[in-house]
């Protein structure tokens, strides 16, 4: 029995394109018509289509599929198993880690509103952190710009980080930088490499809050001024940068606000 090309597709639940793709590739070789130069397939041509799709369903690429349908021997076959199946495994580590992210993530968010504009102690957890931006200029060296476009590819595992200098912290200035943190969770499960301009941050005793900024351009050192207040009225001495990320932005009244999770270390 033979099939033309739309009968074949009908049977198999593929496109023409597909079949027409497959024998480009050397999969099926299908008799053609001389005179109106219609494909014609038998069931031969059929049973390597069904293989192409038995592979495919591994989740092989078209061209691999085809690669193992018509060339593969018996150990190259084996081989190309056992690497998609390595393939899978990583895929299911990364989906997995992506499961816990998600939970953690939600967790934050659950709550981050009740620390709004208040104080409590508790000690922040090791991580590293790189700068790339200070108040708002990006760093133009290219080895930084290099470790960024690394670095965005870790998201939503890395998050957005920020610092504020201490004298910032105490004094009049404004000053701010901007950069990208990861847990030691991710730093081993990655193999990030911690070399400058990526600093080990340890875990410090810290005041701990969470405040927003709204609109375009506001965000500044002073919204963290309430933290040095509740410190010098708790006579405690701050003792570092104050830190932290970036939990969200979302529409509030009508305009952008950002919600921040924020660290002030202060002296045990």
């Amino acid at each position: 029995m033979r099939y033309k090309i739309g009968h074949v597709a009908k049977i198999l639940g593929i496109s023409p394109d597909l079949i027409r793709y497959y024998e480009e590739k050397g999969v099926v070789s299908p008799e053609k018509d001389p005179l109106n130069n219609y494909r014609y397939y038998d069931t031969w041509d059929i049973n390597f289509l069904i293989d192409c799709l038995w592979f495919k369903n591994f989740g092989f690429g078209i061209e691999q599929t085809a690669h193992i349908v018509s060339e593969n021997t018996y150990d190259a076959l084996l081989n190309d198993l056992s690497k998609r199946g390595d393939e899978i495994l990583a895929n299911i580590r990364y989906q997995e880690l992506l499961l816990q992210r998600i939970r953690k993530y939600t967790e934050i968010l659950t709550s981050l509103k009740s620390y709004i504009g208040q104080c409590d102690i508790r000690r922040s957890a090791e991580f590293v952190r790189y700068l790339n931006r200070y108040n708002t200029i990006y760093d133009d060296d290219s080895e930084l710009q290099t470790l960024s476009r690394l670095w965005l590819k870790y998201m939503p595992f890395s998050r957005r980080y920020f610092e504020v200098p201490e004298d910032n912290l105490l004094g009049d200035g404004d000053d701010y930088a901007w950069g990208f943190s990861l847990s030691m969770q991710y730093v081993e499960e990655f193999g990030i490499a911690i070399k400058p301009p990526v600093k080990q941050v340890p875990s410090q005793l810290c005041i701990h809050s969470a405040f927003t900024s709204t609109g375009k351009d506001k965000f500044t050192a002073r919204h963290v001024d309430y933290m040095t207040d509740y410190a010098e009225k708790n006579g405690l001495t701050v003792a570092g940068c104050a830190f932290g990320n970036l939990a969200c932005s979302v529409v509030e009244n009508d305009e952008i606000t950002g919600f921040f999770e924020v660290w002030l270390p202060i002296e045990e």
